[in-house]
This record gives C-alpha cells, sequence and structure tokens, in this order.
C-alpha cells in the first residue's frame, strides 16, 4: 500500500490507528474513550531546501507515533485503511 503513495516535499503518510473497543479482559469501552486522534507514521517526504538552499528534513521519521489534528490533513483511504 505504501508502494502506490509517495510522499514530496515535507509531506508525511500517517496511518490513523483505530483504537480497541472493548479490554483484553473482555469489557466494552464507551465511543468516547476513542476520540484519541493518533497515528503511526508510515513515510516521510525528503524535507525541504530554504532560501540559501540548505536541506531542512523533516522532524518526524519513520515508526514515530504522532496526534493528528481534526480537521487538518487529507484523508485517504486504501483498501480498509484511512
Amino acid at each position: 500500500m505504501v508502494k502506490r503513495l509517495t510522499p514530496l516535499l515535507n509531506r508525511v503518510l500517517v496511518e490513523k490507528i483505530v483504537p480497541p473497543a472493548k479490554t483484553h479482559a473482555g469489557i466494552l469501552l464507551p465511543e468516547t474513550s476513542n476520540k484519541l486522534n493518533s497515528g503511526k507514521v508510515l513515510v516521510v517526504g525528503p524535507g525541504l531546501r530554504d532560501k540559501s538552499g540548505n536541506h531542512v528534513p523533516v522532524a518526524v521519521k519513520e515508526g514515530d507515533t504522532v496526534l493528528l489534528p481534526e480537521y487538518e490533513g487529507t484523508t485517504v483511504k486504501l483498501s480498509e485503511k484511512e
């Protein structure tokens, strides 16, 4: 799936982490506990160049867990993953 989308410049491809609906003991969790928007970084673009031409890398790397803003970014859905 990652091979089909390659981010450019300072873009990042993040897979949303879906919180579990119940605990290991079988207790069902309410939907309000599932509101945390977090994701795992899959692919990172190469970064930008500043005015003098120096390379400015992206602050995150592959495998990092990040918090996602609620109304920012572009949502992409491939197969069953968001």
